[in-house]
Parts: C-alpha cells; structure tokens; sequence
C-alpha cells in the first residue's frame, strides 16, 4: 500500500500557503509512490510536521527552521521508494 503524507502547519503563521506548495511538489515528484498529500491545519500555534503514514519525519521546532525543499524530496524518497533517482536534486551544491 502507498504511504499518505500529511502535512501538519499553523495557519496563524500564514504557512498554508509554504505547505500546499510542499503538497505539490511532492504530488509531482512522488506521484507514483504515494497515495497522497493531506493539508491539516494545526490548533498548535508554530506547528510545522510532516508524517509519513502518521509517523513524523520533519518537525520545524526540533529542526530549528524550515527545511529545503530539495532536502526534503531526499528525505521522502528514503522512505517511500530509497532506489528512485532525484535527478539534479541528487547532486550536492
């Protein structure tokens, strides 16, 4: 079964906008890979996660910041399908 990922944001910080950007990219880039991208705007005020099935693999708070968006299509792909090549997202800068 394809994983769901799900994206958890602070509405009060304005960052609906920063998530379906991320729900898109990722739609594009792991369309065959996974079942979907939920949008779940938080009661947590600063909140910023993003799961896999329920499991969170980014936190904004223990991160320290927002991640890249090419740094988080690496982080993805480890976990959804770890053999599909990233293209120039695969190179380092």
């Amino acid at each position: 079964m394809k994983p769901t990922i799900s994206i958890e944001y602070c509405p009060k910080c304005n960052w609906m906008l920063r998530s379906a950007y991320i729900a898109q990219e990722l739609l594009y880039t792991f369309s065959d890979d996974i079942k979907g991208v939920l949008l779940m705007p938080s009661e947590t005020s600063g909140k910023f996660t993003i799961y896999i099935n329920h499991q969170p693999v980014f936190d904004r708070k223990e991160a320290g910041g927002f991640i890249e968006i090419k740094e988080l299509k690496q982080l993805i792909r480890d976990h959804v399908n770890p053999n599909k090549s990233l293209g120039h997202s695969d190179k380092k800068s």
